[in-house]
């Protein structure tokens, strides 16, 4: 009787030990990225419009005082 109830036991141990963690269910993350349009316009242009506008108007004059 006693060798019954340790090898019911032993087995009870060792399936619960087998099953411990249980399963393992992996997701995969979609990574959602907003798309820019294509008619936006970044601050480079627009920097380089208002330097070129500047030494256009301001430029230095050739004029020399005598």
């Amino acid at each position: 009787m006693k060798k019954l109830i340790a090898s019911v036991m032993a087995l009870t141990l060792g399936a619960s030990a087998a099953m411990a963690g249980g399963p393992i269910v992996v997701e995969e993350e979609v990574e959602v990225v907003a798309e820019k349009s294509g008619s936006s316009v970044g601050i480079l242009p627009i920097i380089l419009v208002t330097v070129a506008l500047c030494a256009a108007l301001c430029g230095g004059s050739d004029d020399s005082e005598q």
